[in-house]
């Protein structure tokens, strides 16, 4: 009998030791951006930079804990649950197979968030595919009222226009699960060339600025919503 009393204290032990290890694995975490990789021949890869500029930005203007690395993630794998953040952009067509879709919706319903930039082209092929996540919505653009315009620096204008595609107005669309806006997209903008090093695309010095400004905004609100 005392050797089981010992053997169940061992167990306790042993729990408490796994759950604490558990917890302080948690806080010690850093968030990180995920790239999503995808089928359909767009270039899902294209400057594979900008998110540690734009993380390192995060770094020096919030308290945000970050880890200013690049890492991508297959929507076909179950790794996309490890990051809060996925970002998906491209030139391109873009593809997702029907795991891929229901493994996509299962994140977004379950608290992750999506950002998708329109690096140009990308348009027409991104709202087909997203309508396969969630058939019953379109993208719906969002008021320069809404809350991911001031979540951090004031956009009282929208998402700024950082490249200039095909001379439209900038847009941000959203689709929303249960009244949480889980995928932004932006189009005719391209904040994500604005993050990348300025030998890149040459992006003048204050665009630039307002690029990193909304990307911060996107992950401030992405991780309070």
């Amino acid at each position: 009998m005392q050797q089981m009393r010992n053997i169940t204290k061992l167990i306790i032990i042993m729990m408490i030791f796994v759950a604490s290890d558990a917890v302080a694995q948690q806080i010690s975490s850093s968030f990180k951006i995920a790239r999503v990789k995808y089928s359909g021949g767009g270039d899902w890869y294209n400057d594979p930079a900008s998110e540690i500029e734009l993380l390192k930005y995060v770094q020096k203007n919030t308290n945000l804990k970050v880890e200013p690395v690049y890492e991508f993630v297959d929507l076909s794998t179950d790794k996309i649950f490890d990051y809060p953040f996925l970002f998906l952009t491209g030139h391109g067509n873009v593809n997702f197979t029907d795991s891929e879709v229901r493994r996509l919706r299962a994140y977004l319903q379950n608290g992750g968030f999506l950002y998708i930039d329109d690096d140009y082209g990308l348009d027409p092929f991104i709202r087909k595919e997203m309508k396969k996540v969630f058939p019953d919505q379109e993208f719906a653009e969002l008021p320069f009222s809404h809350g991911i315009f001031n979540a951090h620096f004031k956009f009282p204008n929208g998402v700024p226009k950082i490249n200039e595609h095909d001379g439209k107005k900038p847009q941000t669309f959203g689709l929303f699960y249960r009244g949480r806006l889980c995928v932004v997209f932006t189009y005719e903008t391209n904040p994500s060339d604005g993050w990348a090093p300025p030998d890149i695309h040459k992006t003048p010095p204050d665009k630039r600025e307002l690029a990193f400004k909304f990307g911060t905004n996107l992950i401030v609100w992405a991780l309070s919503n």
